[in-house]
């Protein structure tokens, strides 16, 4: 286990140089990050010391420990500045949890007059946690002699081959790609009327899906047509699977059967929504498409970001966005969700059940990508509906015990779950936030948020008395 105390201190270390670069950058509030930096990379040292005695002895249990321990830790890590700015244990944990698995539900308000240097710690948040704290683990623990894409296949459902030769290049690549994707988006927000800060903060939200604003009214601040379409971009774009980049920018191979479902029913529900919208309202079609489009595409890559309040659309508005709440984006991708690839496959599996029932002697094979899915592939994905169907349950019914309504109870659990963001409701829903929620509510949905980044079974794994068997 020395390994896992070691990389949890390394993880808490570099936390801490990133508050001591916030702190050089903004000394208003150079105090808190300076404070938080001591105590975390204190912390951090001890834990790296005392691993680095001995790295040996990892095994595949040691990986679901470190895929979930450095989870919490970086969550921990990143609590610690918005403790000593004065946010409850309670708050800084689920703002700081909702950061770093990019959900970006918040219990803040009043952003518009909140220091610049908290306001840059909850993106880094964000930014880093998008592409995960456990894509850094796979250039670095090679190094040890370690199996590093085991640890990325744990963390993340992306089953497709290695489009690079090693585990270190392809997480190198893929931080590569974010990099240029966000400053990107960085240019055309400023092409926009962002200012530089402003323009940094949201290109880290929107390229990681986490949504976190440093404005109350988010998006819809800047009142601007540019701004939100190119958010629209980049949020799909933040979307796609990262190894799809990789494998287009190397092999000039664009094909992918999750992005030729997903695009094509972006754009279906959007002309849908659109056309009920402008039918029932006195909205000008073109205004309509934009404040559909930007809503549409925030949810289902569970970005959250919002420019309007769709919930005054009317229920069919609220059912749809409920809906679309579970969808999510492509696997392998800073997006949270079910992911289309579940989807695909369930569908896929659902026809041929129905076709073996009409040719009791035929074989049907499952296939994605052009490659026969296996049988575990199968049984994984069916005990992820279950699980997830179960812990929403389980879940809604925590936070209805807690004195909170039904439709607050059942959004947020979804919204912690598929890493949203906002919820459906006049308390979590895009107009408002989680602010006035009980603490054991924020504790409950911190949990929530930590579970859906980690596909669920990561953590639930550990909960199997099994494994602990050696």
């Amino acid at each position: 286990m020395n390994l896992i105390l070691f990389f949890n201190g390394i993880v808490l270390v570099f936390a801490a140089t990133v508050m001591l670069i916030v702190a050089a950058l903004y000394w208003a509030t150079a105090d808190i990050f300076i404070m938080s930096a001591l105590v975390t990379m204190f912390l951090g040292g001890v834990l790296a010391l005392v691993g680095q005695s001995r790295l040996t002895g990892f095994n595949r249990r040691h990986i679901f420990v470190l895929t979930t321990s450095s989870w919490i830790m970086a969550g921990f890590a990143g609590a610690v500045p918005l403790w000593f700015w004065g946010l409850s244990p309670a708050d800084a944990y689920f703002e700081s949890m909702s950061g770093i698995t990019t959900t970006g539900s918040t219990v803040m308000s009043g952003l518009d007059q909140t220091a610049h240097g908290i306001l840059l710690w909850r993106a880094l948040l964000q930014w880093f946690g998008g592409v995960g704290i456990i894509v850094t683990g796979i250039a670095i623990l090679p190094i040890l002699n370690v199996s590093g894409m085991q640890l990325f296949r744990a963390e993340s459902s992306e089953s497709g081959e290695k489009e690079l030769k090693s585990a270190a290049s392809f997480a190198t690549a893929t931080i590569w790609v974010y990099v240029l994707l966000t400053f990107a988006c960085v240019v055309a927000y400023m092409a926009g009327g962002m200012s530089l800060f402003d323009a940094v903060t949201h290109a880290m939200a929107t390229l990681s899906t986490g949504g976190y604003s440093t404005h109350d009214a988010s998006m819809g601040y800047f009142d601007s047509g540019l701004i939100q379409w190119s958010a629209i971009v980049f949020m799909v774009l933040g979307s796609l699977p990262f190894a799809w980049f990789i494998r287009a920018f190397n092999r000039r191979i664009f094909s992918s059967e999750q992005i030729a479902v997903y695009i094509p029913t972006l754009v279906i529900i959007i002309l849908a929504l659109t056309a009920w919208r402008v039918a029932t309202s006195d909205a000008a079609p073109l205004d309509a498409l934009r404040e559909v489009a930007f809503s549409v595409v925030s949810v289902v890559t569970t970005t959250g970001f919002t420019v309007t309040d769709y919930t005054t659309w009317g229920m069919f508005a609220v059912a749809a966005f409920f809906f679309l709440t579970a969808v999510g984006g492509c696997t392998g991708s800073t997006a949270g969700g079910i992911k289309i690839m579940r989807w695909i496959v369930s569908a896929k599996a659902i026809f041929n059940a129905a076709r073996s029932i009409q040719y009791p002697h035929g074989v049907f094979a499952v296939r994605h990508e052009g490659r026969t899915v296996e049988p575990e592939v199968l049984d994984g994905v069916i005990a992820f509906f279950t699980m997830f169907f179960l812990s929403v349950a389980g879940m809604t019914f925590a936070l209805n015990f807690m004195g909170i309504d039904i439709e607050t109870a059942l959004s947020g659990s979804l919204t912690a779950l598929m890493n949203v963001g906002p919820g459906i409701g006049n308390t979590i829903g895009p107009a408002g936030n989680f602010a006035s929620l009980p603490d054991g509510a924020k504790w409950v949905l911190s949990f929530g948020m930590f579970l859906g980044r980690l596909e669920i079974m990561t953590v639930l794994v550990l909960m199997t008395p099994a494994i602990w068997v050696r």
